[in-house]
């Protein structure tokens, strides 16, 4: 027997269905490109997430992952003099994440790599935009 909800229940499937597997593209494509550059795709999402000094906190949602792990990433990425830790400014108990010259270079190259074949190549950057506004609401909506 069918339920009034059975169409809603089956779009929200295919929704969430297209939903993840355009992540998991996304991840695979963030993974094969860290690799080219001899980091791992977490220390390559840390840096793309980079978009100027941080804390470990707002890294954390950036990367959407604990502080704990964020902090590891870190770790790794300032033994290789790619990310340093700086006092913060205003809040003596922050430390800020900021990217050194090497970083950056590298960053900039970890940008041209993702721009290229990117699961998202094939929308035009009006039809991204919606893509970006439409997930947005769906995530606000709770």
């Amino acid at each position: 027997m069918t339920t009034s909800r059975e169409p809603q229940a089956a779009a929200e499937r295919e929704v969430c269905g297209l939903v993840n597997g355009l992540a998991q593209q996304i991840a695979d494509h963030v993974r094969e490109r860290a690799v080219t550059l001899g980091v791992t795709a977490a220390q390559a999402t840390a840096l793309r997430e980079m978009t100027g000094p941080m804390t470990m906190r707002e890294l954390a949602e950036r990367m959407s992952c604990e502080p704990s792990n964020a902090t590891f990433v870190i770790d790794k990425l300032e033994k290789q003099g790619l990310v340093e830790r700086r006092a913060h400014p205003t809040d003596r108990r922050a430390r800020l994440l900021v990217l050194t010259a090497d970083g950056n270079v590298l960053r900039e190259r970890l940008l041209e790599l993702l721009a290229q074949d990117s699961p998202l190549a094939g929308l035009t950057a009006q039809q991204q935009r919606a893509l970006q506004e439409l997930l947005e609401q769906a995530i606000t909506h709770r």
